[in-house]
């Protein structure tokens, strides 16, 4: 994605401060120089126009940076704003009054024919009406657009910096929850794999495989935001046929997927569901608890439905299991996914639909 001018233009300037600055009233003092025609009875030789044009140009630099860092700042602050008007007017006033002080005694010497009669202190102090239009508003005019270009700079960095604030917030709170489903699962997986060895099962060997295989999906291959489906459905097939050594006959359980393209999702949220299924519901039917799994993709979108049989009665939160994975699809599709638990007739069922075209 081709990064837009202005943010393009804003990181400059971020990286190039001093460059920028001097850049900016280099091209105000050409600007300020481009009147300059030395065909119409030009007032000044040119080399006194670049002198003249110098020192006004410094004098807008002067009021810009007042106006950049002094006023502005306390203006958006909304502290002591009338002390910062009154005091800004005043602070402008003498910058203006310098200004014109400056040219009167220094400038029209060098550059001014002679003889000519000077100004005196109270002439200069005391014409408000020639201060304001004809050095306020020359030097506002360029510090119009410094300004304007440094409130476009803030604004991006303070956009830019919660931006970044609130994707390490997320960051964070989903290493936390992925943190909280891992252990809960392995800590089952582990007492199966234990209960087959003290059994001396031929199975245990398989099953440390299947674990080993899944160990190496949560630790190494799912540190991504996305990974691919296809790795979500071999981690849930590993995952079932652990459990299904637990449970032998006494559990009914299908997993069907059909999935045109091995398009990404948030890792470990279908294990989650999983899990939460066999928890809830083989874990606390001893009778012949039954788990239905289906993944497929119609257009843009994939939906996961997992079913599960109940014995007793049944909180549609379920506590925390769900809860993670609600905070987890909150953080990872905001505005693009679907999640509903029905509980009704002895069967919960959890539907998670995801927009994978807004994901991508």
């Amino acid at each position: 994605m081709i990064m837009p001018f202005i943010e393009r233009f804003i990181q400059f300037i971020r990286k190039h401060r001093l460059l920028a600055h001097l850049t900016y009233w280099i091209g105000v003092y050409l600007l300020s120089m481009a009147r300059y025609n030395s065909e119409i009875s030009p007032r000044y030789t040119f080399s006194q126009e670049l002198l003249n044009s110098l020192f006004f140009v410094g004098f807008a630099a002067i009021t810009s940076y007042f106006l950049a860092y002094f006023v502005l700042p306390r203006l958006l602050a909304g502290k002591q704003i009338v002390l910062t008007l009154l005091s800004s007017v005043v602070i402008l006033y003498l910058i203006m009054a310098f200004s014109r002080l400056t040219v009167v005694y220094f400038l029209e010497p060098l550059i001014r024919p002679k003889p000519f009669e000077q100004e005196s202190l109270l002439e200069i102090f005391g014409d408000l009406v020639y201060l304001f239009w004809n050095y306020f508003i020359h030097s506002f005019s360029f510090a119009f657009v410094f300004v304007f270009i440094k409130l476009l700079k803030d604004q991006y960095v303070v956009n830019k910096r919660a931006l970044d604030l609130e994707k390490q917030k997320a960051d964070i709170e989903l290493m936390a929850l992925k943190a909280q489903l891992n252990p809960h699962f392995l800590f089952n997986t582990l007492n199966n794999i234990y209960s087959l060895s003290i059994l001396q099962s031929p199975q245990t060997s398989p099953a440390i495989a299947r674990l080993s295989e899944i160990l190496d999906t949560l630790l190494y291959r799912s540190g991504k935001m996305f990974v691919p489906v296809s790795q979500e459905i071999a981690l849930l097939q590993n995952y079932i046929e652990l459990e299904k050594l637990r449970y032998d006959e006494r559990l009914a359980i299908s997993f069907e997927h059909q999935v045109q393209k091995d398009v990404e999702i948030a890792p470990l949220i279908l294990l989650s569901l999983t899990e939460n299924a066999f928890k809830h519901g083989a874990g606390e039917d001893a009778g012949s608890p039954e788990i239905r799994i289906s993944l497929h993709q119609e257009r843009d979108r994939l939906i996961f439905e997992i079913c599960n049989t109940f014995k007793v009665k049944v909180d549609q939160q379920l506590g925390i299991g769900l809860e993670n994975i609600r905070k987890q699809l909150a953080l990872v599709y905001p505005k693009t996914h679907s999640f509903e638990t029905i509980a009704a007739q002895r069967v919960f069922t959890a539907r998670l639909e995801l927009r994978l075209i807004q994901q991508a």
